[in-house]
């Protein structure tokens, strides 16, 4: 590689051209010990999540301006804000309760959502985080100790999701598009499974007959798409029973998943020929998943339709959908500018150039959704969830 990364010119620095080498060792070695070839999905799970050699389980800088990737939550600490006041509507309604977090990224949304919450005197009994990433966990504890250290004894961590009961609000924002995706190239008499084999020090794709699951899974995808020979795609086989056990322990209450994605009838159009697979690699964005392995996050955007079916199949109430815009909107993100701002106009001008990205459509207005799970709660059409009031897009899915 000459100490760059191939097909994209950005320079890398000695430890990643080791490290990288190292994923790759990784990888030729389970190729070869599973006889030339691994699916794409075990591909995705072993460069994103291998002990201490997976993008997320590594120690590089992943969020943020010097990292990979901007979220929400980076973006403007107005994100939080909202969620709080979502999140203080479940908790008023349950008595109390507690916030598990998935995937907490820097800690930004811990910060503004507990910051946001002690102002309405609505903080949770304790605030939890999920975390695979250790690297991630101390930055997470660093940023609530710096800036809130007088909540930071209510703030835990967990390896795995909870397994006593409990009562609250579950919080995911960008975390389903992580997991890892199968992929598939269909044809009208047949179906292949587009896994990945070793070639030339690298890695390739490499296609072979899909499984009887896999077929039946993209047979129901492919009814009237009208795709034309060749279509290749991806759908989650794990994110029905990883949300199922991400959920599992809620008793009453709420999970909030945000991140970008379509319903299912959108997801799949024949004109959408490629899937929508991406890898985020010092804030570009990347087709190829096989150039930076270990170093570059890789990600796909969420079938909706599938997190609602995951929804019923978990006992829960499909509660709420809607672009992240009117889920802003709802929860008065312009009462949150004024009440961030004070009398700062040049704040508040700040305030609105972010609220501006976080809503238009060409930003991540449209791009990204919000669903709302509810279990034990019964909500009706009177009291429903106020980030899902102005706008339902349930029947889409």
């Amino acid at each position: 590689m000459g100490g760059r990364a191939m097909g994209a010119g950005l320079a890398l620095s000695a430890d990643e051209v080791s490290h990288g080498e190292r994923v790759r060792a990784l990888l030729r070695q389970e190729i070869a010990a599973a006889g030339g070839w691994i699916s794409f999905e075990r591909y995705m799970d072993r460069v994103l999540y291998a002990p201490g050699l997976g993008y997320y389980s590594a120690g590089a800088r992943k969020l943020g301006g010097g990292g990979d990737f901007t979220t929400a939550p980076e973006v403007s600490s107005l994100f939080g804000a909202c969620v709080a006041q979502q999140c203080a509507e479940v908790l008023i309604e349950l008595g109390s309760g507690v916030i598990l977090e998935i995937g907490a990224g820097t800690g930004r949304l811990a910060v503004d959502t507990l910051t946001r919450l002690e102002s309405l005197r609505c903080l949770p009994e304790r605030y939890v985080i999920l975390e695979v990433s250790a690297d991630l966990r101390e930055r997470q504890r660093a940023l609530i100790a710096a800036q809130l250290p007088g909540l930071a004894a209510r703030v835990e961590w967990l390896d795995a999701p909870p397994s006593r009961p409990f009562d609250g609000v579950i919080l995911a924002n960008e975390v389903l598009d992580a997991l890892p995706v199968a992929r598939f190239r269909w044809k009208p008499t047949s179906c292949e499974e587009m896994g990945v084999a070793a070639a030339d020090g690298g890695f390739v794709w490499a296609a072979r007959p899909a499984s009887p699951a896999m077929s039946s899974a993209v047979a129901a995808l492919a009814a009237g798409n009208g795709w034309d020979e060749g279509y290749v795609s991806e759908y989650c086989p794990r994110l029905r029973p990883w949300t199922r056990s991400v959920i599992g322990s809620l008793r009453r209450g709420a999970a909030l998943w945000f991140d970008y994605g379509l319903p299912r009838a959108q997801y799949y159009l024949g004109e959408r020929q490629g899937g929508t697979l991406i890898c985020h690699f010092r804030q570009g964005a990347y087709e190829d998943p096989f150039i930076r392995p270990g170093l570059q996050d890789i990600t796909a955007w969420v079938d909706f339709t599938a997190l609602a079916e995951a929804c019923l199949a978990a006992d829960c109430e499909l509660a709420g959908f809607t672009t992240q815009a009117f889920f802003l909107a709802g929860l008065g993100i312009d009462r949150e500018m004024r009440a961030l701002a004070g009398a700062d106009e040049n704040r508040f001008a700040r305030l609105a150039n972010q609220a501006r990205r976080l809503m238009l459509p060409g930003e991540m207005g449209e791009r990204f959704k919000a669903m709302a799970w509810t279990r034990g709660m019964g909500l009706g059409v009177e009291r429903e969830l106020s980030g899902f009031a102005l706008q339902d897009l349930r029947h889409s899915l």
